[in-house]
């Protein structure tokens, strides 16, 4: 068998493989010396690589990076050493700051291609080099040597000292990044419960190390959480990190090879779309359900994937919670749309099932339909013939919202730069990485940021540090403004970016058509990442500030600072990623 062979997924048995919630981490407690009172949780958590069984049985194993650490082992009775992809979970407490201690344990070559041509770590300092480029394997030895990583808490509230800066990496042996202070990281936990997750960061690299498997959920939960009551129990509580992947016929993980611009960009792609689903390290998995309500927290964190989901009995569900906490109010849907990095936490109602009836849980996006017989379909419920319980009636109120007043307007595009074969860069204004920072927010401060998307592709564009609110989408003519603002803003002076570093502010409001209507009721809540559609102008309005309006509870001044970009994990690999500072 030639092992090199992509492995078509129309020969995998779906719904062999059977879910298995991500274990919970196992702390060590920090208590007050006088009262004993816990005030803190300790953890170790390693990165290395590994082997793991994620096609069904019959296939092979697949070479993965993840995370390990201590877990709570039920089958052994005690604590014991853990590792997997996706990693297991945190179970934080609002209130309890955690101290991760981040471990490099990275010794091999990296086996996916590092593209040197773009701005990336660069442990070992290599020059960037030209064409022509030699194919993968083996690309470029120095620069497939040693794998830096970084971990972010996606949507924590965070110190830029501890928030996973993508320059902020270092390797096995202490390499570092110019952001590096430190390995040891303290998560305060001071916003709202919620569904946060947790992954790789590290500068150009992180569209392979998350692909690889370096993600996992960060649950923050509320010790007198006065929704909690109305929920399923824990056994009943579920996180689906779904993912999409594709393989080789020996089992490992296939990735493209060569760029869509190979004589520029060797190996990046602007997109990577796998060919199977992956949900919880598994593909395409069964899970046994009792008739009852179940609560999941999903989380979509494929490379660039946006998956409409929809029960293929076409059964309502109901969603209390996005990226920051919960919804306003319970919100009914017959489906929902989630891009990379986006969270829901949905409530699906078994108990009016017949035993043995099975579910689809089906991927039916608009525009280019999915695979029915593929990626269309993500994974599979069966009803077990157990005692039935009816669901609990949910309270019409869930969360507070507050009304922000934005005190500044900035404006934004979405832009790509055009090569040969496609993409060669994806850009936010325009500007790249190393531009200088253009964004400094006050501390306390609420502004609007309006962000016109002048591509053709939906980008999920996430800011560290807050949780912000969606204001709406107007239409506008993307066409007539992308023309005008590349008129604006063009220059052909030597030596810089196609456009001007900070391009010229193209007013909105002439090319805006149709009314103006706010977010659908599922998307009125806290979000750290939203989906900014083509021809649109998406506006959100941030306050640098916690969650509950109060200063934050350390300096967000200091330190290397915050970045927003794409999480398109192929965007934000090659510019679609900018810096911005907090000021005091």
């Amino acid at each position: 068998m030639d092992l090199v062979q992509p492995l078509d997924p129309n020969v995998i048995p779906k719904y062999i493989n059977q879910l298995v919630p991500p274990p919970v981490f196992m702390p060590t407690c920090i208590q007050q010396p006088e009262t004993g009172h816990v005030i803190g949780h300790a953890y170790k958590i390693n990165v290395s690589e590994f082997q793991q069984q994620i096609l069904p049985p019959g296939f092979g194993a697949t070479k993965v990076i993840g995370y390990g650490g201590m877990i709570k082992n039920p089958k052994i009775g005690r604590d014991s050493y853990f590792r997997s992809t996706p990693g297991p979970t945190f179970e934080a407490i609002r209130g309890i700051p955690i101290h991760v201690q981040w471990i490099n344990n990275l010794n091999r070559p990296f086996f996916l291609p590092v593209d040197p041509t773009l701005v990336w770590a660069n442990p070992n300092t290599m020059a960037i080099p030209g064409p022509p480029f030699p194919s993968f394997p083996p690309g470029f030895p120095l620069a497939q040597k040693t794998a830096p990583m970084v971990t972010h808490l996606h949507g924590g509230e965070t110190p830029s000292y501890f928030d996973g800066h993508p320059d902020a990496w270092f390797t096995a042996d202490r390499r570092t990044g110019p952001a590096f202070s430190t390995n040891n990281y303290t998560y305060l936990n001071v916003q709202e419960p919620t569904t946060l997750w947790y992954h790789d960061h590290t500068i150009g690299l992180n569209r392979l190390s998350v692909y690889a498997g370096l993600a996992g959920f960060y649950l923050l939960r509320e010790w007198n959480d006065p929704v909690a009551p109305f929920l399923p129990g824990c056994e009943n509580e579920i996180p689906l990190i779904i993912q999409d992947r594709s393989f080789h016929t020996d089992g490992s993980l296939y990735y493209e090879q060569v760029g869509d611009n190979p004589s520029i960009h060797p190996y990046w792609v602007p997109t990577f779309f796998g060919n199977t689903v992956m949900v919880n390290g598994k593909v395409w998995p069964n899970l046994n359900v009792k008739p009852q309500q179940y609560r999941f927290r999903i989380l979509n964190a494929s490379n660039s994937r946006s998956y409409h989901f929809q029960l293929s009995n076409e059964q309502p569900f109901i969603q209390i919670g996005s990226d920051g906490g919960y919804l306003p109010h319970p919100v009914e849907l017959s489906s929902l749309m989630l891009a990379p990095a986006e969270r829901a936490d949905i409530l699906i109602d078994f108990s009016i099932l017949a035993p043995g009836t099975t579910i689809i849980l089906k991927n039916i996006p608009g525009g280019t339909p999915a695979d029915p017989y593929t990626v269309g379909q993500i994974m599979q419920f069966t009803v077990m013939n157990e005692t039935v319980q009816p669901p609990k009636k949910l309270p019409s109120v869930l969360n507070n919202i507050p009304q922000l007043i934005p005190t500044r307007t900035r404006t934004f595009t979405l832009f790509e730069l055009e090569g040969p074969n496609g993409p060669l860069k994806v850009t936010l204004n325009g500007q790249l990485l190393r531009s200088p920072i253009t964004e400094l927010p006050r501390a306390g401060a609420t502004e609007d940021w309006r962000v016109a998307n002048l591509t053709n592709d939906v980008h999920p564009i996430h800011l560290h540090l807050v949780q912000y609110l969606l204001v709406s989408r107007p239409k506008f003519r993307s066409d007539d403004y992308l023309r005008d603002w590349k008129k604006l803003n063009l220059t052909t002076a030597p030596g810089t970016p196609p456009y001007f570093v900070k391009p010229k502010v193209l007013p909105l409001e002439p090319y805006l058509v149709g009314s103006i209507m706010g977010p659908p009721p599922n998307e009125q809540g806290w979000k750290d990442t939203i989906r900014m559609n083509p021809e649109e102008v998406t506006i959100i309005r941030i306050r640098f500030a916690s969650q509950n309006g109060s200063p934050y509870p350390f300096n967000p001044s200091r330190g290397p600072g915050y970045v927003w970009h794409c999480h398109m994990l192929e965007h934000a690999s090659n510019e679609m990623i900018r810096p911005f500072k907090v000021v005091p």
